[in-house]
């Protein structure tokens, strides 16, 4: 089984070829391809490699499917007895791609 493991937006992500993925906002419109270079591990059939903290030369292919928001997050502020509170929301800005092949 190959696999990868890439970061993208603060966060790790194991991912394999034809997997769907959301990741926090990528620039480009929806069909374009993005490459993510930013390879942490490869997992192929001959082993396992690992940067130091990234691989050089190695890459991710993805197609960008859709950039929807997320769900609304409630935050919700409130000290007791004195009249205070505070109701704050947000939707966080995504990018789902589709992954084309690691290279």
């Amino acid at each position: 089984m190959e696999y990868t493991v890439i970061a993208t937006g603060g966060k790790q992500y194991r991912v394999s070829p034809g997997a769907l993925l959301e990741v926090e906002r990528l620039e480009g419109a929806v069909g374009e391809e993005v490459r993510l270079d930013q390879v942490l591990a490869i997992r192929r059939e001959a082993g396992l490699k690992v940067g130091q903290p990234v691989l050089a030369g190695a890459a991710v292919k993805a197609q960008i499917v859709a950039q929807p928001r997320g769900e609304k997050v409630i935050n919700f502020k409130f000290k007791r007895r004195k009249g205070y509170h505070r109701k704050i929301g947000h939707r966080q800005e995504l990018t789902r791609l589709k992954i084309l092949e690691i290279a």
